[in-house]
């Protein structure tokens, strides 16, 4: 997985809306919070996309975009973000690309591990957050990141 001070690895995927999205598009612009989740509707990545979902207006305001992926088919995370109402970008990596760049697939069960990545205006990942059980930590820690980032005025 990788850590921080490393520099993101940029990627080019299609999320649910059919749209192109590249972490490039975002340098010198806004900071990106990428966060991984294992499968679409069950009940530990539901309550985390929704913690994401509700908390969405205030990484916004720090000045953050939001994306989410899984190595779930692009089909099933358009019905979960249809479902749950998700107003950020979500990615359905099946192949597994985006997922191996960042280090996050478990190597038997070849699903994602539950990390955040909050990569700063440069590209440099500046947190990672890895709790697969507490799911509510990785919107805590983020908002937590985000907001010291914002001091410092990065």
């Amino acid at each position: 997985m990788l850590k921080i001070g490393d520099v993101a690895p940029d990627f080019d995927a299609v999320d649910c809306r059919g749209e192109q999205v590249r972490l490039s598009d975002y340098k010198g612009k806004k900071k990106v919070v990428l966060f991984f989740f294992p499968r679409a509707f069950t009940p530990a990545c539901t309550l985390e996309v929704r913690n994401f979902r509700d908390n969405y207006d205030r990484i916004s305001t720090l000045g953050a975009e939001l994306i989410g992926v899984s190595v779930d088919k692009s089909e099933k995370n358009c019905k979960f973000a249809e479902a749950e109402g998700l107003q950020f970008k979500l990615i359905g990596d099946e192949s597994r690309v985006l997922s191996e760049k960042y280090g996050v697939v478990w190597p038997v069960l070849r699903i994602d591990r539950r990390a955040t990545f909050v990569i700063d205006e440069t590209g440099v990942i500046r947190e990672v957050i890895h709790h697969e059980v507490q799911v509510y930590r990785h919107l805590e820690d983020v908002l937590v990141r985000l907001g010291e980032l914002e001091t410092l005025g990065t």
